[in-house]
């Protein structure tokens, strides 16, 4: 199974985060799932204790990382060539860094989401 990341699709940010990380992060088997339309997928995710809309996830085979912790993982695994995802994968890899800064990605989220009239849970949509 591929490296793998699940984000919320309604999410700009978190869209936009996800195409970059495929394209240009130097992950070439990366895969990227939007959470927030792929019903199946989420219901699987929540069934083992993954909410999405507590945060991103990142899956590699029986691995699953949440939140911050994902992100942390996949910056620090990314080789990006975008200046954007040069500035994120110096921010997040830091586990500790990125732990601190990621109650504010979620703040952002919220907000984005509310602005677009999307719930911040998909699955009260």
């Amino acid at each position: 199974m591929a490296l793998t990341l699940v984000y919320d699709g309604g999410c700009p940010f978190c869209r936009h985060f996800a195409h970059r990380s495929e394209l240009m992060g130097g992950l070439p088997d990366l895969v990227i799932r939007d959470g927030r339309s792929d019903h199946a997928l989420r219901a699987e995710l929540r069934n083992r204790g993954f909410n999405l809309s507590n945060g991103a996830v990142l899956m590699d085979e029986d691995q699953i990382w949440h939140g911050s912790e994902a992100i942390s993982r996949l910056c620090q695994q990314l080789s990006p060539s975008d200046p954007l995802l040069l500035l994120l994968n110096g921010l997040f890899s830091n586990s500790g860094r990125a732990n601190r800064l990621y109650p504010g990605l979620l703040l952002a989220r919220q907000i984005a989401l509310k602005m677009r009239g999307l719930p911040v849970n998909p699955d009260q949509a």
